[in-house]
């Protein structure tokens, strides 16, 4: 099954990196010109919406140039070589300082040490245009922090990114670089890439190496965020590449990911659930992730209305939470109690008070739900659920104004189950509402079927477009 490209935009910074990879191996874009333009795109654009905080025209053009030189000679270095890219600033990137979105890191390192999401993306050849924000310690689903300020939507810049890889998923949707890589502990893609209108898949917990290992533990996962289900696939194959420094990894695939994109997925079974179960949804989220999925029935998929039978395990989740928090924090130098954002300080002094017995309680809360879940897909391939219940909401705010909600995984329910469970998971657009903000679909899959989710979403992406 393929799916053809017939909308190839003229202006470099708005191409997919497929698209890119084209036309430099035709001859007819250079990396250096892609570079300059997303480079022009970003001086122009992210003075209102915020997405970097750190930015590198002279890295990102000799590292362009080199690219340009590999093209000609006929030797181009990896699958994306030449492929601007930015990085959320979560990741150890040698040579750019790793601040994390607090006051409280030395931004004079030195920082000597790629991880090994960095490493992978610089043997491929891609370009580092510089990395993108973060809330402090990437703790909450909004994008702000007492570093870098307020991150904006760029399709409606009164309205906030999402978060925590708000900052990447704000310079792919506003055309400041085509690919970007995130984190995601409790839906840190997928919320981001359903405000903002575009792809962020979470594999499955270990298919990206991570270093250092992250305080939020089997929570924790790595992933790509672009504008194409083809660009995340081909960022996976770069991506879940083996490192030595994560004794959690997984064994590498034995087929590649860009292979498997575009299998043939009609005839599976798949899963809706609009709630969950017990989640409340925006009635246009609604009305256009339900349109999405009658359109996937239409076009030869089974679907079958099921939720998977659990119940809601915020209480769990947010106490695992704040253990990871409280464990990052504890490590900062004197006086970062003080300086941190007022909310991840109430979430510290939380964490500092769990007890091992009930942190080990809300770990086997995470492990029943695995197991309903497993059940689950013996007889359903994919589940699919809104990404969100609703869409992004005023910029500067920890949760909706106006709410009775004083966490954020309160307004994010159908995220955090599945980094409990270590499910990949993917969130694609479906649509926009009546005052233009974008709505997204996720898809679930068991675990170790990254392939499958992939193929799923790219074939959704295929019937759902115009």
């Amino acid at each position: 099954m393929s799916y053809p490209d017939i909308n190839i935009p003229t202006d470099p910074a708005a191409m997919t990196a497929v698209q890119l990879v084209s036309a430099y191996a035709a001859g007819a874009l250079s990396p250096v010109e892609a570079t300059e333009a997303v480079l022009d795109a970003i001086a122009t654009r992210d003075p209102d919406v915020n997405a970097y905080c750190l930015v590198d025209p002279d890295r990102a053009l000799v590292q362009a140039k080199d690219a340009e030189a590999r093209w000609h000679s006929g030797h181009a270095r990896g699958l994306l070589d030449g492929v601007p890219i930015s990085i959320k600033d979560i990741f150890l990137t040698e040579g750019w300082p790793t601040r994390r979105g607090s006051t409280s890191v030395d931004p004079v390192g030195p920082w000597t040490v790629d991880s090994p999401v960095a490493a992978r993306l610089r043997e491929d050849g891609m370009v580092f245009l510089g990395k993108t924000t973060t809330p402090e310690i990437a703790w909450k689903a909004v994008t702000d922090s007492p570093l870098t300020g307020i991150t904006r939507n760029p399709v409606d810049p009164r309205t906030t990114a999402g978060g925590s890889s708000g900052g990447s998923a704000a310079a792919v949707a506003g055309g400041m670089g085509p690919v970007s890589v995130g984190t995601d502990g409790g839906g840190s893609i997928r919320i981001p890439a359903s405000f903002c209108g575009i792809v962020g898949f979470k594999p499955t917990h270990g298919r990206i190496p991570l270093y250092p290992a992250s305080p939020f533990g089997p929570l924790a996962h790595a992933g790509p965020m672009t504008r194409t289900v083809e660009d995340a696939a081909l960022l996976m194959d770069i991506l879940s590449l083996p490192d030595p420094r994560d004794p959690t990894s997984l064994a590498p695939t034995l087929t590649t990911f860009r292979g498997q994109v575009v299998r043939e997925v009609r005839g599976l079974t798949v899963a809706y659930s609009p709630t969950l179960g017990y989640a409340t949804v925006d009635p246009e989220v609604a009305e256009l992730v339900d349109a999405a999925v009658q359109q996937l029935a239409d076009a030869e998929l089974r679907v079958v209305a099921a939720d998977p039978g659990f119940t809601d395990p915020r209480e769990a989740f947010e106490l695992l939470w704040a253990a990871g928090a409280a464990t990052m924090l504890s490590k900062f130098p004197e006086g970062s109690r003080e300086r941190v954002d007022p909310a991840l300080r109430e979430v510290w002094a939380q964490g500092d008070a769990v007890r091992a017995v009930d942190y080990l309680d809300a770990r086997n809360v995470a492990a029943e739900i695995g197991i309903t879940m497993g059940a689950f897909h013996t007889a359903y391939d994919v589940l699919i659920t809104p990404t969100m219940p609703i869409t992004a909401f005023e910029a500067g705010h920890n949760v909706p104004p106006g709410s009775d909600q004083t966490t954020w995984p309160q307004w994010t329910p159908f995220t955090y189950p599945f980094n409990m469970t270590q499910q990949p998971a993917i969130s694609i657009p479906v649509g926009t509402t009546k005052d233009g903000l974008p709505v997204g679909m996720q898809i679930i899959g068991p675990r170790h079927s990254d392939d499958l989710v992939l193929a799923v979403a790219r074939y959704a992406e295929h019937i759902l477009t115009p």
